[in-house]
């Protein structure tokens, strides 16, 4: 048995927090005698070995000062240094906004067997690798639930009411004598396909402005529809909302033929990923004014490219994904969450909400 020592020298390690003087009283004092002389991976026989743990430096200020005692934390900041602090983890927390990055991060933690993510969508990230080594997985299904089913709300109110109008106005100092959009939600219907942590929430929030709501989801039942069922019944909805994960069941889930089934003035809200969306036929339909509009948090690609058509057409509103970061939470939910699973993991107990590379979801 042993004990991973960090630090160089003087030199603290970068991947080594220090939280870890909160450890138990031999590792202590092994670390105050003999750190000077011990280098960063040398180890101590007949001690405890440590619990590796490889956590991004943008949750540390948030995270550090709760984490429990005797863990070897391995904070980094850049691509390169993640690449360095995961060789040896256990436990792996490395969410950046550069996807391949994490990707590369992934593959090269060799010794992973749980990975933490705030993402709730991980279709980025190499299922095969997952799968594999037997990775389990935590994702941020639900964390961001309450700000997406809201943007949802407000996606339809924006349309409805014609608000970017509005707002356009107020910059020209104009003042309207009219509202630029006339429809109610009230006994609207909306199609909501996907019913899972956002899903769910979407669903109240459209009840509550007198929206009638038919749900898909894989089994039909008393006030919902089946897989099969709802396409036949695309021409009777006012909205139709996508909250559905990316898997390869999902991707083109509204292509052309869905899109021709539609009532002229339904309105398509997307809050699930781009790919669920055949984009050129989208675009054809907006431009053709086949339909009545979409409200898009998510696009192919994201970015989207700044001479796409989709950013010209009055009838589509892009929202840069950004339904997920309309809060202030979503950092604290994610520590607590993290958290609480830490505590169980090393308990030997289960882990929650788990994604299923196998699924995609």
């Amino acid at each position: 048995m042993a004990i991973r020592l960090g630090g160089s020298g003087s030199s603290p390690s970068p991947y080594v927090s220090p939280g870890l003087t909160r450890g138990p009283a031999a590792f202590n004092r092994v670390k105050k005698e003999a750190g000077p002389w011990i280098k960063s991976g040398e180890t101590i026989k007949g001690e405890v070995p440590m619990t590796i743990l490889a956590i991004s430096g943008l949750i540390r200020p948030m995270l550090e000062h709760r984490l429990p005692a005797g863990l070897d934390v391995r904070w980094f900041m850049t691509h390169e240094e993640a690449l360095a602090a995961v060789a040896e983890a256990e436990i792996g927390w490395f969410d950046m906004n550069d996807q391949q990055a994490m990707a590369q991060t992934l593959r090269a933690a060799k010794k992973l067997k749980w990975l933490n993510s705030i993402y709730a969508g991980l279709d980025f990230l190499p299922m095969d690798v997952l799968i594999e080594r037997g990775i389990t997985v935590t994702n941020g299904a639900g964390i961001n639930a309450i700000t997406i089913a809201e943007y949802v709300v407000m996606g339809m109110l924006t349309i409805a009411k014609g608000y970017r109008e509005v707002a356009r106005a107020q910059e020209r100092h104009e003042w309207l004598l009219d509202s630029p959009g006339k429809r109610e939600l009230a006994g609207s219907k909306a199609l909501l396909l996907g019913y899972g942590a956002i899903g769910r929430l979407i669903e109240p929030r459209l009840k509550a402005f007198d929206i009638e709501v038919s749900v898909v989801r894989r089994s039909a039942g008393e006030g919902t529809l089946g897989p099969d069922e709802w396409r036949a019944q695309l021409d009777t909805f006012d909205w139709v909302i996508l909250a559905v994960p990316a898997t390869p069941e999902t991707e083109g889930l509204i292509g052309a033929a869905e899109l021709a089934a539609m009532k002229p003035d339904c309105v398509i809200v997307n809050i699930a990923r781009g790919s669920v969306i055949d984009q050129p036929a989208l675009v054809e339909a907006l431009e053709r004014k086949a339909i009545g509009g979409a409200f898009l948090d998510v696009t192919t690609p994201e970015p989207l490219p700044a001479d796409h058509p989709l950013w010209s057409l009055p009838n589509a509103h892009i929202s840069m994904h950004l339904s997920g970061r309309a809060q202030d939470k979503m950092f604290l939910r994610s520590g607590d969450r993290f958290l609480a699973n830490l505590a169980a993991y090393l308990k030997g107990e289960p882990v929650a909400p788990v994604f299923d590379p196998r699924l995609g979801y």
